[in-house]
């Protein structure tokens, strides 16, 4: 009967020396998910909406801006996509949002751009933390 032989198994210093190296980058990356963690954990609300024109349908292209209620410059500056709507988030408080938009008065099915008009609305919203809040801004 014969019996085996072990290997001897020989550690190589260099696969030890980056095995090493792999767990204390996992170390150092796991504790940076775990600070940006509590980074990205801010109370925020969701102020969302959807612009009208003066025929009720919704509204492309009107220029939303959201600002800190008593601040003169706006903070968000958005766009309302094709179906009139906008979405921010923000930190809870009072905000102006405010919307503008060129109309052209539509005569025998054609617009008459000769008679544009620019057209603004305002409206003043509270935010909460994590609450959505919906409005309509009606363009006339």
């Amino acid at each position: 009967m014969r019996t085996k032989k072990r290997k001897r198994v020989i550690i190589d210093p260099r696969r030890l020396r980056f095995a090493a190296l792999c767990g204390v980058v996992l170390l150092i990356s796991s504790g940076f998910a775990l600070s940006n963690k509590k980074k990205q954990e801010k109370p925020t609300g969701l102020i969302f909406g959807t612009a009208f024109g003066p025929d009720d349908r919704p509204l492309y292209g009107v220029r939303v801006h959201i600002q800190p209620a008593g601040k003169k410059h706006p903070d968000w500056n958005l766009m309302s996509d094709h179906h009139g709507e906008f979405a921010q988030r923000v930190p809870p408080g009072d905000y102006d949002v405010t919307g503008e938009a060129e109309l052209a008065p539509v005569a025998e099915g054609k617009p008459q751009l000769s008679r544009k008009k620019r057209v603004k609305v305002s409206r003043v919203v509270h935010v909460e933390k994590d609450v959505e809040q919906d409005i309509n801004l009606r363009l006339e």
